[in-house]
């Protein structure tokens, strides 16, 4: 049984779905104008994990994560790059989503543009001027939160906690803590016509039509930040129920900011709390205003992601993010990043073992690939070895069912791997090679498939983390296996020369004939014996 943290009812509660077999999750996506940073990949990471996890245990999910391509900070940057909204938002998002690739992500089923709905989210502005949810004021119009009496039923917030936008919009407003659902456009700004003039739509209103229109008035998950509980999610709450007069979502998940630790460089930016006090301050679960002080954020000065691709891959920066719970604070820096790089070779140094024992690739192996084949695989593995190994996946699994306790879910993992390790130990099948299995006789071919089968509970748990599904090899690896290649063929082809000048041909045969085995061929010419790959 799956169990969820409710950020509105402030605890778990038994995961069920509104449609039976079926999940919509909705993900607050980036606002395009600048390249994203590490805190821009936190939610889409766990949520892509939550995903899998869910696919796993037999739902079919709809993952839906928006993008804001209008906005203040929008318009300001391409004014200061001198090209459009569009194209500026255009070439963010292409940004954003190979960051994504990146770190793969590839569970997300859409990625909604907001200017791509203004006809809908007119409508539904419409909707609540009707109602007298909503009132227009000079060319702006604005939800009256007085009218819902369940405001703050989200963030916890009374009346007088509340502030909303100041400056000159504030004399239009009947409460101070009105938020705009229409904006009208100033000279020179891109607009839309609307019923109340030209303009363009309020962030709030965005996510609120794009999630109805892909997932429906009422939905399973919604995801974002902690930061976002408020005024964002509260204002999306408040519209939404009183357009429909439905329950607009039933599970609200927040996760944990990036925090900028002590150690930060350019890749996190500047840290605003005070490092000397981090011990007595440390962000807690759920603390917005603590998480904040330290957020990971552009105004601080973090810098491209794509700048920190370049020091790490992908799947360990995944990792990193993965190892901690996601409704925790994650504590960013580079040598928290290499501390992990330096762990996950645990995994990848048995991973080449397990090659280099059965002579097959460990990322071809077959696997379960959702819990009823696994659970159909565990009950038809013999006992002894195996049943550490399936005592290792059924606690994995208790973690990821208490609300997706990746953290837990890791440790098991790294448990698990233990245990591989010692039963290659303990019967040394690194002794063996699988060309000759039958030089050993009957058992030592059971023991090599009983390793095999608890890679397969390995693959079958790793992936529902999105991790360990293609093998990983970074530039430097790269050019450095394609040295030794050079150096190893230019040996063998020696051997195989000295062996022809001393007429034994065989030999010379041999070399040949089993590098072309292995997709080498040689070719003898004038100037000496040449090798290339065949396709």
């Amino acid at each position: 049984m799956i169990q969820v943290y409710n950020t509105l009812k402030k605890t778990k509660e038994e995961f069920q779905t509104i449609r039976p077999g079926e999940v919509g999750i909705y993900l607050c996506g980036p606002t395009v104008y600048k390249p994203s940073h590490i805190g821009h990949m936190v939610g889409p990471v766990i949520f892509d994990c939550i995903t899998r996890y869910l696919k796993y245990n037999g739902y079919a999910v709809r993952f839906v994560v928006n993008i804001t391509d209008v906005d203040d900070k929008l318009i300001a940057e391409s004014r200061a790059r001198g090209i459009s909204m569009s194209a500026l938002a255009e070439e963010m998002t292409k940004d954003y989503q190979a960051n994504l690739a990146a770190l793969g992500v590839d569970t997300i089923t859409d990625f909604p543009k907001a200017t791509d709905y203004i006809h809908q989210i007119i409508q539904f502005i419409e909707k609540l001027v009707a109602q007298d949810f909503a009132y227009s004021a000079e060319g702006d119009v604005y939800f009256d939160i007085s009218r819902f009496n369940e405001y703050g039923k989200l963030s916890g917030r009374s009346p007088d906690q509340m502030l909303g936008e100041g400056g000159m919009t504030a004399s239009r407003k009947r409460n101070i803590a009105d938020f705009a659902l229409w904006k009208s456009a100033k000279e020179g700004e891109p607009f839309w016509e609307s019923p109340w003039g030209p303009g363009r739509p309020g962030w709030h209103i965005e996510c609120s039509v794009m999630s109805q229109a892909l997932l429906g008035d009422t939905f399973d998950i919604h995801g974002g930040g902690l930061d976002l509980v408020f005024p964002h999610h509260e204002n999306e709450i408040a519209q939404s129920e009183c357009c429909t007069g439905k329950s607009y979502v039933k599970y609200w998940m927040h996760n944990g900011l990036m925090q900028a630790s002590s150690e930060v460089g350019k890749v996190g930016g500047r840290k605003t709390r005070d490092a000397q006090n981090a011990g007595n301050d440390e962000p807690e679960v759920g603390n917005l205003a603590s998480q904040e002080a330290g957020k990971i954020s552009k105004s601080k000065g973090a810098s491209a992601f794509r700048e920190m691709l370049e020091e790490f891959s992908g799947e360990v920066i995944r990792f990193f993010v993965l190892s901690s719970h996601y409704r925790r604070p994650i504590d960013f820096s580079t040598e928290r990043i290499r501390q992990v790089e330096v762990g996950m070779e645990t995994f990848y140094r048995f991973i080449k073992r397990f090659q280099q024992i059965t002579g097959e690739s460990f990322y071809e192996l077959d696997f379960p690939e959702n819990r009823a084949e696994g659970d159909s695989l565990a009950r038809q593995l013999p006992g002894g070895f195996m049943e550490e190994v399936l005592k290792r996946r059924e606690k994995y699994l208790q973690s990821m069912d208490d609300d997706f306790n990746t953290a837990g879910a890791i440790g098991e993992l790294f448990e698990l791997v233990r245990t591989l390790n010692r039963f290659v130990d303990e019967y040394d099948l690194e002794s063996l090679n699988v060309n000759y299995l039958e030089r050993f006789g009957k058992e030592k071919v059971v023991l090599i498939n009983e390793l095999k089968n608890g890679c397969r509970v390995f693959r079958e748990l790793a992936a529902t983390l999105g991790m360990f599904r293609t093998e990983v090899v970074s530039e430097k690896e790269s050019t450095e296996d394609e040295h030794l290649t050079a150096d190893l063929m230019r040996i063998l082809i020696d051997l195989r020369t000295a062996a022809k000048k001393s007429k034994d041909f065989v030999t010379a045969d041999m070399i040949r004939n089993r590098l072309r085995e292995i997709g080498i061929a040689l070719e003898d010419r004038p100037g000496g014996t040449e090798w290339n790959k065949l396709n």
